[in-house]
């Protein structure tokens, strides 16, 4: 064999740019999971094995429902991506540790067939498939959506039928201009009532910080997120608080850190270039609070799901000029 012919058999030409790297889909999901990881053991602390079983039945219903619509529509399996799993989490992570477990089976199904595989799978859906079911049982069962309770409370792990007193959580109050009586401290913690995996703003920062260390995320869309939410909120409190005590309740309240570091920073849903991604998470953050203001208590999830719709029209508009070349005259 010649030596032309042995280079014609192990390289492979093909059009530029060549990039090689070792991250994989698989490789990126399994860092999220274990940025997922303390915030999850938190909640099974402070809600019991419930929050576990809300989470386990999540979890297995998107990896069911990705592996028989794939199965079904006969196109190569995809659930060793490990990107179910992460859906998976995420929703649980969303709803109050008290929902009935057949509603996370119907969000699972909603998130992974009509979102996600419907639209063609990992990397061409519209919008966030776990943020996106999120809201679908919100605005479909408002009332269990809205049920939470107290921390420490010993919730059956399996049982449907939960009889708990439901505690106010401290963004209802903080709408009402009412100080909650939950401390600061608690709160950062995340000793208090609320969603599964969004009461620990400590461990959800560590997951943060865990994921831009591995280079998963970027800081541009989580920083400009919390940061606007912080601005507006110490320059327009309620009630009778300062401006400095009410920011960090709304910073420690809902789903603010969740949204900004894990959903808002989708692949998928988010803008590719620096630019997009500061307006973009200036735009949730501010949507945020638009809606805490005058709406429901918690804007998170529709901010980001109203700018995942946009932000095909970021990338368009940051999308930057071609090394050597000029912007295209406009016609």
């Amino acid at each position: 064999m010649t030596e032309n012919t042995q280079s014609r058999k192990f390289l492979r030409m093909s059009a530029s740019p060549h990039v090689h790297t070792h991250l994989t889909t698989t490789y990126i999901m399994l860092d999220v999971i274990i940025a997922l990881l303390p915030a999850l053991a938190w909640s099974i602390y402070i809600f019991g094995l419930r929050a576990l079983t809300v989470t386990a039945v999540s979890v297995l219903s998107c990896v069911i429902f990705e592996y028989l619509y794939r199965k079904i529509t006969r196109k190569p399996s995809t659930i060793k991506d490990l990107s179910a799993v992460v859906t998976g989490m995420l929703l649980a992570m969303s709803l109050p540790a008290s929902v009935p477990l057949w509603m996370p089976v119907l969000g699972s199904f909603f998130a992974i067939v009509i979102v996600k595989q419907l639209y063609g799978g990992i990397g061409k859906n519209v919008v966030n498939p776990a943020l996106a079911a999120r809201v679908f049982l919100f605005m479909s069962f408002s009332s269990e959506m809205s049920s939470f309770y107290e921390p420490h409370t010993a919730l059956p792990a399996f049982s449907s039928e939960i009889d708990a007193v439901a505690s106010a959580t401290p963004l209802s109050l903080l709408q009402k201009g009412n100080v909650p009586d939950i401390s600061l401290f608690d709160m950062f913690i995340g000793d208090m009532p609320g969603c599964i995996g969004e009461i620990s703003v400590t461990l959800l920062l560590l997951g943060g910080i865990y994921l831009l260390c591995k280079r998963v995320i970027t800081w541009h869309i989580p920083v400009t997120f919390i940061a606007t939410v912080a601005v507006f909120s110490l320059i327009f409190p309620t009630g009778d608080m300062g401006g400095l005590e009410f920011m960090l309740y709304e910073l420690c309240s809902g789903g603010l850190m969740l949204g900004a570091i894990f959903m808002a920073t989708d692949y998928a849903t988010s803008p590719v270039t620096p630019k997009g991604r500061l307006i973009y998470g200036f735009g949730c953050g501010l949507i945020t609070v638009f809606i805490r203001y005058f709406g429901y208590p918690e804007g998170v999830s529709f901010a980001i799901l109203i700018m995942n719709l946009l932000t095909l029209a970021l990338d368009k508009w940051t999308k930057p000029t071609k090394f050597g070349g000029a912007k295209d005259a406009k016609r």
